[in-house]
């Protein structure tokens, strides 16, 4: 990702915030994530971030989605010190279509971008607005999508090892790297 779509990406991303009433730290700010996965299209699969916490028991995490981002397909495998990551998503702002292995949903609300629905496998929708939570177990299967006017989600899981997710799109390299 070129610097310059960082520096937009990440403004706009902060404003997510503010709509949704969190208030970071200055350093918070300067440290939020943006991740476009490697597939530079950061506005159409991309997820930016801020950790609060990342302990070897707990990890707490702020994620905001532009309208229509995805964050692609990806689980949680076993690791060696546990089953994988159990995560919990309370969405602050907006509405998150977030989808998980299981029955397919008809009439989705959400679709994966287009080009890329070979690496989308899992289905069943769960729609989350505001003050709503779902809780995803290790080993699932799962991506999420921003409704049209984005959205933020807390994030609290176990020990997060984001380098260790496993993604369907062997494309997708987790970790940004920025020109």
């Amino acid at each position: 990702m070129k610097l310059e779509d960082y520096f937009k990406i990440k403004d706009k991303a902060l404003t997510y915030f503010e709509k949704a009433d969190i208030v970071l730290t200055e350093k918070e700010k300067r440290n939020l994530e943006v991740a476009d996965f490697g597939l530079g299209k950061v506005e159409e699969t991309g997820l930016q971030l801020i950790t609060y916490v990342n302990t070897e028991k707990v990890c707490a995490k702020e994620l905001v989605l532009l309208p229509g981002q995805t964050c692609p397909e990806h689980k949680h495998p076993k690791r060696s010190f546990d089953n994988g990551k159990e995560e919990t998503f309370r969405c602050r702002y907006g509405k998150v279509y977030l989808y998980v292995e299981g029955e397919e949903t008809k009439d989705r609300g959400a679709n994966p971008p287009r080009g890329d629905e070979a690496y989308y496998t899992a289905f069943k929708e769960i729609v989350l607005h505001p003050g709503e939570q779902y809780t995803i177990y290790p080993n699932t299967l799962h991506w999420f999508q921003a409704g049209s006017e984005g959205s933020v989600v807390s994030e609290f899981s176990t020990t997060s090892t984001d380098e260790e997710d496993i993604f369907t799109d062997p494309r997708i390299k987790r970790i940004p790297s920025i020109e």
